[in-house]
């Protein structure tokens, strides 16, 4: 029900190649965050099947989208099966996105947000311009709930359709976001036996 719309796979080619680690600058964003929150996620990487914990930090754009970001970091803090807590990103495509969320039915069909079943688009104030932007999954206008996605390019064929709220914080954290994508496929599914999964998650 809550889920990223699908895109044509010539899309998901297209030359917005991933900008390297280490060419960018997460501490010379533009946009100042004004909360903070993150994901501990367990998962195999490529090559391995004994797992792992990763952190991923984000910045919250509280300032600019308030309510789309409170309805992030408050999931994070809930218990398990009310938030994001034990939840897995049931969808990875590479040169894409990573999309997580649905701590209800965990197959992309749930999840809820703190206001009810679904809410409005609150702002397409930010665009998806770069690597690492934390955006709203959503099945149409206007059906937010807790589902998100983490781009690693370029898609801009989502602005103004997605709300952009977020972005990871740092180098490290991509790092983590570049293995776990690397377990995806282009039909989205994980090519894993450990699915990757939130298994701590808060405000910082």
């Amino acid at each position: 029900m809550f889920r990223l719309k699908s895109t044509p796979l010539s899309l998901f080619a297209s030359p917005c190649a991933f900008h390297p680690v280490a060419k960018r600058s997460f501490a010379s964003s533009a946009i100042m965050a004004d909360t903070k929150a993150f994901f501990e996620v367990q998962y195999a990487p490529v090559g391995s099947s004994a797992p792992k914990v990763g952190r991923i930090n984000f910045n919250l754009f509280e300032e600019k989208v308030p309510k789309t970001a409170k309805n992030f970091r408050e999931l994070c803090k809930l218990p398990k099966g009310q938030g994001y807590k034990d939840s897995s990103f049931h969808r990875v495509i590479p040169q894409f996105m990573l999309q997580g969320g649905d701590f209800t039915h965990h197959n992309g069909t749930g999840g809820r947000s703190i206001y009810g079943e679904k809410f409005a688009d609150e702002n397409f104030i930010f665009k998806h311009d770069r690597p690492g932007l934390l955006s709203m999954a959503n099945a149409g206008p206007n059906t937010n709930g807790s589902q998100f996605f983490i781009t690693t390019v370029v898609t801009s064929w989502l602005d103004g359709k997605h709300v952009v709220f977020g972005e990871v914080a740092d180098a490290k954290s991509m790092e983590v976001v570049k293995e776990i994508e690397a377990l995806g496929s282009s039909s989205g599914s994980i090519r894993s036996a450990t699915k990757p999964t939130i298994v701590n998650c808060g405000e910082i």
